[in-house]
């Protein structure tokens, strides 16, 4: 899908003509335009489909007040401002921090959030229960406030900490995340959101320790939009136990975004599943080895035909509700095994023809795997930041797959060739890694 990222400047040619920009001018043009930033909470691109916390949450009371819902997306946060106070847009849907500074410019409004600084680490008997437990341990983090708060920590607690300081171009904060669940190091530092976001992700996570005193964030809007101030304000006064509410809150900081897999169904018989029969017929159509597929919906759903993902998607092949219907999955069929490999059939043979400048047919395997996934555009972005930083962006493995990984970093995300913003690279590459293994383990059991 493609989605209308697009300034919205709402100041007249005519200079002297006044503009109504606050509620009543908004419902008049019938169109909200939120200003956000990229992040795994606010507002990233999964599968073709616009997602985050705070996304959803202006989507929803976007709806209350009776219009659309346009998002624009700014760089950093002083941009943010810059790009409200400019007329760019009517509403910042950002946890954005609240100071004594900007309250002559701006009106908070909407959730207020308290957020505060955790000590990420692994579960045990050795988890640290106390900032005193901290001096003589080594934790990474990269440069600004992190370090900040950990530099101020360690004269409060009189030394002691090791503090290795990582350069945001080459790990961001989620990279560090996942280095401690893998046990490549032992601690890092990052926001209570994050931390509750990524232990969704990593369950052997413990992010109990808090290293800093709470901080208030909010939505915040321009002085001369009160009206709007006051309608986000009672809206989450309202909403905050609603269904539509608590969804959006569990699925980005309650349900596990792990899927359970289980063994092959039975080696003697030569099973993998109870779909190989379908398997077989439509892999003909894209050319495949039928394991592979099989490979693709075991990674995908475990075969499990009804179950629905922490983003939505549905069914054997996990495609999205908008993909799926766009592939002509029939209203109410998403569970129906048949119809769910036959439109994922259709999904692999588009993205075969959109990477055929990939010569290497099983090289292209990857970028297809890979665009299944997370999305083309997300590989079409690794691939431009591939050209631009002088790898080959025709191979997957150490090319195309690195600057994948480094789409969770600002720096990288955040660059002019780079059309889709924020994603977790991290977890398509092991996808692609994984689908390969099962697919070479499969063709050592199951004959073809």
């Amino acid at each position: 899908m493609s989605w209308n990222i697009t300034a919205c400047n709402f100041k007249n040619g005519n200079e002297e003509e006044k503009v109504q920009t606050d509620l009543p001018g908004i419902k008049e043009r019938g169109e909200l335009v939120a200003l956000t930033l990229y992040s795994s909470t606010s507002y990233f691109n999964y599968r073709g489909e616009p997602m985050g916390f705070q996304y959803e949450l202006c989507e929803q009371f976007a709806q209350s007040i009776g219009v659309k819902l346009r998002i624009e997306v700014a760089n950093s946060k002083e941009e943010l401002i810059r790009k409200l106070q400019n007329g760019e847009g009517d509403l910042i849907a950002y946890n954005l921090l609240v100071t004594n500074e900007q309250k002559d410019s701006l009106i908070y409004c909407g959730e207020e959030m308290l957020t505060h600084q955790v000590l990420v680490q692994r579960n045990g008997r050795n988890a640290l229960k106390d900032v005193t437990e901290m001096p003589g341990k080594e934790i990474y983090v990269n440069p600004g406030r992190y370090l900040q708060r950990l530099n101020n920590l360690n004269n409060e607690l009189g030394g002691g900490l090791i503090i290795q300081t990582v350069p945001e171009d080459s790990l961001s904060e989620e990279d560090l995340i996942e280095r401690v669940a893998l046990g490549k190091i032992d601690y890092t530092v990052c926001d209570s959101e994050i931390a509750r976001m990524n232990k969704t992700y990593y369950s052997n996570l413990n992010i109990s320790l808090n290293i800093s005193f709470n901080q208030r964030s909010s939505w915040a809007v321009r002085k001369d939009e009160p009206l709007l101030a006051q309608a986000a304000n009672e809206w989450f006064k309202k909403n905050k136990t609603s269904k539509a509410y608590l969804a959006s809150s569990k699925r980005y900081f309650e349900h596990s975004k792990r899927i359970t897999h289980g063994a092959i169904l039975s080696v003697k018989k030569g099973q993998i599943s109870h779909y190989d029969k379908l398997f077989r017929t439509y892999a003909e159509a894209v050319g495949w080895d039928w394991r592979l597929l099989a490979a693709l919906a075991y990674a995908e759903s475990n075969f499990d035909p009804k179950v629905i993902s922490w983003a939505g998607a549905r069914g054997l092949m996990q495609l999205m509700p908008r993909t799926a219907r766009n592939l002509g999955v029939p209203a109410g069929k998403e569970d129906d095994p048949e119809e769910s490999i036959k439109a994922a059939c259709k999904l692999i043979n588009l993205l075969d023809r959109n990477f055929s400048s990939i010569k290497d047919k099983n090289e292209r395997i990857n970028f297809i795997l890979a665009s299944y996934n997370a999305g083309e555009g997300h590989i079409k972005d690794a691939i431009a930041l591939t050209q631009k930083y002088g790898g080959d962006p025709s191979v997957w493995e150490d090319n195309v797959e690195k600057y994948l990984k480094l789409k969770s970093n600002e720096h990288y995300f955040n660059d002019p060739v780079c059309k889709n913003g924020y994603f977790r690279g991290d977890e398509t590459c092991t996808f692609v890694k994984s689908i390969r293994y099962q697919h070479d383990l499969y063709k050592k059991k199951i004959k073809k």
